[in-house]
């Protein structure tokens, strides 16, 4: 179960002033309900579901690791989801590694040389099939993988995610091919090939999707959680800190710094997304947070069941959420407007509810600001200016 909390330390003149963005909702909703990008909020049906799913399974009996390429949205969702569940200390029974997110020459070296002795299929995943960073590195990997199979059976190791346009990577020789539909933007991609077919090597996509439809019951609580973000900023809030108490948790911040700044930050307007961890932030950002500039609130994402390990006969997950206690209430009397987010236990299907709970809270957010949710104008001006320089080199 999933407990919001958008009240209890937030300043009362917000609250006050909430029934000016209740009167937009009816509006809000129209206007999510007329896109022609909301196709996330469909079901993805059982035959798509059973290709990934079968597609996974050939995957782990016929190679070592996955490699997938991605940047963005066609890679976050599925990376951020399985770091969550990742134990600390050990790697998911089959491995898969992300990569396409840098041009480091470090990093492509050392890719290679872990890659050296192992089989590996590649995941190539953009809808454009235009994105600079994830063509390159998929082109520097089908050169490994010409060097070792040649050219007949360089498409056995590869399946391509992409839209069914005719772009480059859509009539790219391939193992398989699986579409990432118009209506879909890619940081809302969550439900689609591009995230379920690495998370099928690990987990039960059914369960995902099950528990990641129930978020869709949720559409008040989106709503509020939109709202009430909204209102500080307008009250000069412009920052909001993504507050997480696990580690294994972090990538999943990242995945709403995506969700939020490429939805919200358009047109001068949004607000500016940050994270912190816990305790570990508490002994340097803490100390802005508690006595610094009053431009930021905080989202604490919390779970309150977890393993039971004792200290001196107290178990550690109590203390542990008894010290966030007590920064919510430390940092709300600095003066820091504080939403919660609290699940009872973290599991996929709960994960995948929130995940869904986002998503919509992001769309009617982006509405209150009076801009469209699903584009992404700012991100094209870089890859133009990159393949203008890039043009005469290498064919994008």
């Amino acid at each position: 179960m999933i407990k919001f909390d958008f009240e209890t330390h937030v300043d009362s003149n917000i609250l006050e002033e909430y029934k000016e963005v209740l009167n937009k909702k009816e509006e809000v909703l129209e206007q999510f309900n007329n896109s022609r990008m909301i196709g996330w909020s469909k079901h993805i049906g059982k035959n798509n579901l059973d290709k990934i799913n079968n597609t996974a399974n050939y995957i782990k009996e016929n190679f070592d690791c996955l490699v997938v390429v991605g940047v963005g949205g066609s890679y976050l969702g599925s990376y951020a989801f399985s770091q969550t569940f990742k134990k600390y200390f050990k790697p998911h029974p089959f491995e898969v590694i992300y990569v396409g997110t840098t041009l480091s020459t470090k990093f492509l070296n050392d890719l290679l040389v872990e890659l050296e002795d192992k089989n590996y299929c590649v995941n190539v995943i953009s809808k454009t099939g235009k994105t600079m960073e994830t063509n390159m590195i998929y082109n520097f990997l089908k050169e490994d993988l010409l060097r070792r199979y040649g050219y007949e059976s360089v498409k056995d190791h590869v399946i391509i995610t992409t839209s069914d346009d005719g772009n480059n990577l859509d009539s790219e020789p391939c193992l398989e091919k699986f579409d990432i539909p118009k209506n879909i933007a890619g940081r809302y991609s969550f439900l689609t090939a591009a995230h379920l077919l690495p998370l099928a090597t690990n987990f039960d996509i059914y369960d995902i999707v099950d528990g990641y439809y129930e978020g869709a019951n949720l559409i008040d609580e989106a709503f509020n959680y939109a709202g009430i973000r909204y209102l500080l900023f307008k009250q000069g809030k412009i920052v909001e800190n993504y507050s997480i108490h696990e580690e294994h948790m972090v990538a999943f911040t990242e995945w709403l710094k995506q969700l939020f700044a490429e939805t919200e930050g358009k047109e001068g307007k949004g607000i500016l997304p940050m994270s912190t961890l816990y305790t570990r932030d508490l002994h340097s950002l803490g100390q802005f947070i508690q006595e610094g500039n009053k431009i930021l609130f905080e989202t604490f994402i919390r779970f309150k069941k977890s393993n039971i390990i004792n200290y001196k006969s107290l178990d550690i997950n109590d203390i542990n959420n008894k010290v966030l206690d007590s920064v919510i209430t430390a940092h709300h009397k600095g003066n820091t407007n504080i939403l919660e987010i609290t699940m009872d236990e973290l599991n996929v299907k709960e994960l995948s509810k929130l995940i869904y709970f986002f998503m919509l809270s992001a769309s009617f957010s982006g509405y209150l600001f009076g801009v469209n949710p699903f584009d992404h104008p700012g991100v094209d001006v870089y890859k133009e200016e990159a393949k203008n320089l890039l043009d005469e080199v290498i064919n994008f």
